[in-house]
């Protein structure tokens, strides 16, 4: 068409009348008096009455413009009234926020000038335009639900950082987040305010009022006889904290929930106003009239079946209505208040959307009859205000209002050409249109229906004192099994409608995943891919960019609707190519990995930066993935990472860096939702290499090099992606390893892989944070059931308890009631059955993926960090998350995947292929939560032998540069349950306190839980350690020396901090000692318990490492074994010391530090190597141990509460106090465990006695230098220098240099003193 204006006319040439009754049965074409009469059928008066025939002018297509014209110029005088000035209002017409001036703080405002997001810490901005007189309103559309207050300001208030609207004089807010209204003072008023809702804002300056709405309910008057009078007008404003965003609606958009007599600050544009509803009226016209060419008359047509059918005259009219209507549907206002009415009135007749033909018609016309920046503006704005309406609609019970949109936007997306250039254009450049996959939870369960649709509420009341549900609970009365059947057929009713809307978001990304509609250009699904590939990219590379990030919450609903359509596809895929696998066993081969087809951006990989792996592995990458890098490409990787600088300062690159970049700083810039970001070193190189695949099925040697392109996201084609004529597109360099099998669509792996990522970005942790909702319920059920227990027992004399106590009763009822319903809906969406089948899917995509790409030997370094931590996080999530509602054992294969997740655990924590530290740490605290429950234990004693005796060698290796910690955790945990007095779940003085439940990164919780599981020792595990140190000579020296050390550090730690944690509490003046110090105590102390726990594991089995002496080692570790026990025995024992002091303060955060843990630990050691040995064993360590300078009896008496007489005489006064002994812990310690540790003692104080009785006085010059314990036994060589053996032995594990001289020493020779000295 050519441009449009008043000029444009249609000419009799063009369209060749005809008055010819029998020709227009051919053409279509109607004669004049047909014509006539159609005509004036369709453009009727504004009154909607036609003049009799003989008064009404003839009209044809000549003269019909001149008709339009005056019917649309009838009642339109209101037209130049925007111009004019309104009573009670000063500013510009259009009002946006004022961000030249009226704020404070830094805040990014959007394009419009209608949203702001808060980047400060309590930023305010303003509007353009006030009023002083009059009736006023405005829309506030909350994004997030945190601290902001909302109102009115006049130009006289100064706000700052700490101090916003409604805090100053003259300034009105309404804080929905503390559910207050400000005015200097503050005051509870109105409700909470949730995400998706929205705040009216109004002011009546004739009564002096301001008052608020929230989803067009009133809260009441919140402030009346605020000031006015002369220079006294208001602004909208609004101050908000940091990360907190909003959207104002001035009346640039038809306002949501109008309220009578109230004007909106902006002016609706009255005059187009009416003209588009004139045009559309005449519109429906054309669609409800039919002509009937054959009989000559006009006839009523089902206006839902309407076709065009190519009839000129219908033709020609339309042109005629487009010629003016389409202008106006560039504009927002009248896209939202006619457009969008109108198609949403047409899906009101119900039925699938595919009954309703008529807006793909109405689409077909407006890509016809309109120019094309005038469609792609109108269908921009059109599904921006579907958004709009979709996000802030209010939850009605049969969410009714969402499915209302969602069925629009369908209809929208399933005309092919609109659907393409909204998924190029607008759906993830302007929108956030995940949001169309998100449903909200409700704050307000009685708003949303949901006291009608749950009336019976319920909650598991059956707790332990840790607040844990009891699973040896009694059964449940008869009361409670109806109330919670009637609750679960409740949440069956809630389930089945949010259902529905789930099913109407699949259907929309099963139009954006369609390959078919290759008709003008590209198919759907391969602009989908690239999108979707800069959408990941934002939220991977802008972490701490609140524009362009993705909120969690949408996120998890995007995710399980984009696996439902992928499986859709991908099953389909699987029933036309019966080759290729079905869903169930999905997975992302290795090549996508290395190949340079997907862009990571700047993740990390297993094996580091990928520039450093395509140097370092470039061979690897040759030989088995036929995979060539071009030398002077490395080079140039070289060069750049040498001069990065330099070459960032080059004109090139200057040019090719997005604008959005070179923003930084400035306060208001803001990027688009999706801007390319520029990327670090690592992703240039992606884009950059020139990377060379060879044919694998021809010989190395004769290789005709294929240049292959490495092309940015946007640059990819179909091609690219699937693959053509012998070119494997996103599968090139396949190893050998990986099968032929055709797996399914590239592209489908393309999204697979997509979705791993978006788990990893935000997913995980969103499932762990709406766990809390369920722990209200847990806490407020104990809180309930514990008030009416103290109702039962209160005495009835006292009715003012009685009365407080019912009260309290009311109150958690009422909190239940609401926590229980809005738990069913988060269940529903977030919990549910098929939300667990989803993330049991992940996880073993996952898993199948790490197994593939581990059979590629060193080309596994290339994979993505974050499928490791996908693959344990989503067991994590199966595990803590989703129980109790859904039980992990139901799911198909549970057995088999816990052993398969077990393996990979258990060969890759200590894989020398991963270099991240983080990676390492996650995967040693993984495989350490997974041997605190039975099942999961199990599934690692299930894996293959030679991979359980692998991962008991790397556990095994030395204490030393590497985290230690996790690694004796496990194996303290393979222990627990066989050592001395080692059966309980909970230390004895802390039962009846409360496990602390810190908000920590979900491994780090699971061990925190894991710890207080029963004790499930692994037999089997034991086994392979035994085995390992009986016979690896090398091993079981440096393993136990690492040990010993570290127990040496951690104790010795442990009592310089005590030391100063008393000599605070002992000072006179009131002082605190720091938490965190207190924790790093308690910390060291645990340390030492668990590393005596592995020395007493050690001892029990494998004796003979300590005490077989044919080997080189033996007697070392004894000795310095034995000189440890003493030292802690001593320190831990000795009456009324700085150990009994600390203890006995009960300070917060050292609840752990107590007597029974690490005395039993140590007893449990002695016990092994002097009762339950053999004769010579026993000799051997008697004789170690009472050799040591630093063994007192006193300190094995002190286990069975045998106090010394002296310190007995002492105590005399205090006869109140009790004295440790472990007769006081039997049932925590067997009545055999005390009999041998009786048999312990008399044996080593009939030893003491003989050795003290037969021990020769040695002169000080005997005794050895160093230690002043032993005599002198060994001489060094060359430099003669002597000290005893065990001192010099433990000194050369790490030194060569001599003690005294520093020579090096090559020998040592034993010592004995002459007889003539």
């Amino acid at each position: 068409m050519t441009s449009r204006g008043a000029g444009t006319t249609f000419s009799r040439k063009n369209y060749r009348l005809s008055t010819e009754p029998e020709k227009s049965k051919v053409t279509g074409i109607v004669n004049s008096r047909l014509l006539n009469d159609y005509l004036h059928r369709v453009f009727t008066n504004a009154d909607g009455n036609q003049p009799a025939a003989a008064y009404r002018k003839h009209l044809t297509f000549q003269n019909l413009q001149e008709h339009l014209d005056r019917l649309l110029a009838e009642e339109n005088g209101s037209e130049d009234s925007r111009d004019q000035v309104v009573e009670g209002r000063l500013g510009p017409s259009t009002v946006v926020l004022d961000h030249t001036s009226g704020f404070e703080g830094l805040l990014l405002v959007d394009d419009d000038l209608l949203g702001v997001i808060g980047h400060s810490n309590f930023g305010s901005i303003r509007a353009t335009t006030c009023v002083y007189k009059g009736k006023w309103i405005y829309e506030v559309l909350i994004s997030s639900q945190g601290l902001m207050q909302i109102g009115w300001c006049t130009l006289n208030c100064r706000f700052n950082q700490e101090e916003g609207v409604g805090d100053t004089p003259d300034s009105y807010a309404y804080d929905g987040n503390r559910v207050r209204k400000w005015n200097v003072t503050t005051t509870n008023y109105g409700k909470s305010w949730a995400a998706g809702d929205i705040v009216s804002c109004l002011i009546d300056l004739e009564e002096g009022t301001i008052a608020f709405c929230l989803n067009g309910i009133s809260l009441g008057t919140a402030f009346d006889n605020i000031t006015r009078g002369a220079g006294m007008a208001y602004f909208p404003a609004i101050s908000l904290s940091f990360k907190e965003s909003v959207a104002f609606n001035f009346g640039s958009r038809p306002l949501r929930y109008p309220v009578e007599g109230y004007r909106p600050l902006q002016d609706a544009p009255v005059a187009d106003l009416v003209k588009a509803r004139k045009l559309l009226g005449y519109l429906k016209n054309v669609i409800h009239i039919g002509i009937d060419v054959t009989e000559g008359k006009l006839v009523e047509k089902d206006t839902s079946m309407w076709q065009l059918q190519g009839e000129p005259t219908v033709l020609i009219t339309l042109a005629h209505i487009f010629n003016y209507f389409s202008p106006l549907m560039c504009k927002v206002y009248l896209v939202e208040d006619v457009l969008m009415t109108f198609l949403l009135s047409i899906l009101e007749r119900g039925g699938a959307v595919e009954a309703h033909p008529l807006i793909q018609q109405l689409l077909d016309l407006m890509w016809l009859l309109m120019e094309e920046y005038e469609v792609h503006e109108c269908l921009k704005q059109l599904l921006m205000s579907l958004l709009r309406a979709y996000r802030f609609s209010p939850i009605i019970p049969d969410l009714g209002l969402q499915i209302h949109y969602l069925r629009l936007t369908i209809a929208v997306l399933k005309h092919e050409k609109s659907r393409k250039y909204l998924l190029s254009n607008v759906l993830f450049d302007v929108l956030r249109s995940v949001v169309f996959f998100y449903i909200k939870s409700p704050l307000r369960v009685e708003e949303a229906g949901l006291q009608e649709l749950i009336p019976t509420t319920w909650w598991p009341n059956r707790f332990t004192k840790e607040g844990k549900e009891s699973k040896e609970a009694k059964e449940e009365s008869a009361e409670e099994r109806l109330r919670r059947r009637a609750y679960e057929r409740g949440c069956q009713r809630l389930k089945k409608r949010i259902e529905v809307v789930e099913g109407l978001q699949v259907q929309i990304l099963k139009l954006l995943l369609n390959n078919k509609d290759r008709g003008g250009g590209e198919a759907s699904r391969y602009i989908f891919l690239n999108k979707f590939r800069k959408f990941l990219q934002e939220n991977a590379s802008n972490r701490g960019n609140l524009t362009v990030l993705c909120p969690p919450e949408y996120m998890v609903c995007f995710l399980h609707r984009l696996i439902a359509a992928l499986r859709f596809f991908w099953d389909g895929h699987k029933a036309k190519t019966p080759a290729a696998l079905s869903s169930e066993e999905a997975y992302v081969p290795p090549q996508l990995f290395y190949n340079g087809k997907v862009d990571y951006f700047d993740l990390q990989r297993l094996g580091g930066l990928l520039s450093h792996l395509k140097k370092t592995l470039k061979d690897d990458l040759a030989a088995k993935a036929n995979v060539l890098i071009d030398p002077a490409e490395l080079q140039a990787v070289t060069m750049d990472d040498l001069d990065e600088d330099e070459e960032s300062a080059t004109s090139a690159a200057q040019s090719q860096r997005p604008s959005a970049a070179l923003a930084i700083g400035g306060a208001l810039a803001r990027p688009g939702w999706l801007s390319s970001p520029t990327l670090g070193r690592a992703n240039r190189f992606l884009s950059t290499a020139a990377v060379s695949l060879m044919n694998p099925r021809r010989p190395l040697g004769t290789l005709e090099k294929i240049k292959v392109r490495t092309l940015s996201v946007e640059q990819r084609t179909e091609e690219d992606i699937e693959g053509s004529h012998g070119n494997e597109g996103l599968l090139l360099g396949r190893p050998p390893e990986e099968p032929e099998q055709p797996i399914t669509e590239n592209s489908l792996l393309e999204v697979l892989d997509g979705i791993v990522m978006m788990y990893n970005l935000s997913v995980h942790q969103q499932l762990g944070k709406m766990v809390g909702v369920s722990d209200d319920v847990n806490e407020y059920a104990m809180a309930l059931k514990d008030t009416e227990e103290k109702i039962s027992r209160c005495p009835k004399r006292r009715r003012d308890i009685h009365e407080e106590l019912l009260k309290s009763q009311k109150v958690f009822s009422e909190k239940l009631n609401h926590l229980s319903r809005r738990l069913a809906w988060i269940n529903v969406t977030i919990y549910s059955k098929e939300k667990m089948q989803d993330v049991y899917w992940l996880l073993r995509v996952c898993i199948r993926t790490i197994e593939h790409g581990d059979r590629t030997g060193s080309l596994f370094a290339f994979m993505p960090e974050f499928y490791l931590s996908v693959a344990m996080n989503s067991y994590s999530a199966l595990k803590n998350y989703f129980s109790p509602v859904n039980s992990m054992e139901e799911l198909p294969g549970y057995e088999e995947t816990l052993m398969r997740l077990a393996a990979i655990l258990a060969k890759h924590f200590a894989d020398s292929r991963i270099v991240g530290t983080d990676i390492r740490d996650s995967l040693m605290q993984a495989l350490a939560s997974y041997v605190c429950y039975p099942h999961s234990l199990r599934a690692v004693e299930r894996i293959p032998e030679d991979q359980r005796i692998s991962m008991m060698k790397n556990l095994l290796a030395p204490y030393e540069q590497r985290p230690w910690a996790q690694t004796n955790w496990i194996l303290v945990r393979l222990w627990r349950g066989c050592g001395f007095g080692y059966r309980y779940t909970r230390l004895p003085h802390l039962l009846k306190t409360k496990p602390e439940d810190a908000s920590l990164p979900s491994l780090q919780r699971d061990l925190s839980v894991a710890s207080f599981q029963k004790p499930c020792p692994s037999t089997l595990l034991q086994r392979h350690m035994a085995d390992l140190l009986r016979s690896d000579r090398d091993l079981a020296p440096s393993f136990l020396n690492s040990v010993l050390n570290q127990l040496n550090w951690a104790f010795s730690e442990f009592i310089g901090m005590i030391q100063e944690i008393q000599q605070a509490a002992e000072r006179l003046e009131r002082n605190f000692v720091d938490s965190r110090q207190l924790k790093v105590c308690a910390t060291c102390f645990d340390l030492s318990v668990s590393l005596l726990r592995v020395l007493e594991m050690t001892v029990t089995l494998a004796p003979e490492i300590f005490l077989d002496w044919n080997r080189p080692s033996s007697e070392l570790l004894l000795r310095r074994l034995a000189q440890l026990l003493n030292q802690v025995l001593n320190r831990v024992t000795a009456e009324r010391n700085l150990f009994d002091r600390v203890v006995n303060l009960r300070l917060p955060g050292l609840e752990s530090v107590d007597h029974y843990p690490i005395l039993v630990a140590v007893t449990g050691i002695l016990v092994r190597l002097l009762v339950d040995t053999d004769v010579q064993g026993a000799e051997r360590a008697t004789a170690v141990l009472l050799a040591d300078p630093c063994f007192q009896l006193r300190s094995i008496q002190y286990l069975l509460g045998h106090a010394e007489p002296s310190a007995l005489a002492a105590a005399a006064p205090a006869t109140d106090k009790r004295h440790f002994s472990l007769h006081t812990y039997t049932e925590y310690i067997s009545a055999e465990e005390l009999a041998k540790v009786d048999k312990m003692l008399n044996h080593l104080s009939e030893e003491s006695k003989q050795a003290a009785a037969t021990t020769l006085p040695t002169s000080e010059e005997d005794l050895c230098p160093i230690c002043y314990a032993h005599p002198i036994s060994a001489i060094f060589r060359p430099c003669s220098h002597k000290s005893c053996k065990a001192c010099i032995n433990q000194h050369l594990m790490n030194n060569k240099d001599c003690f005294f001289c520093k020579a090096t020493i090559t020998g040592v020779d034993d010592f004995t003193k002459p007889a003539s000295s």
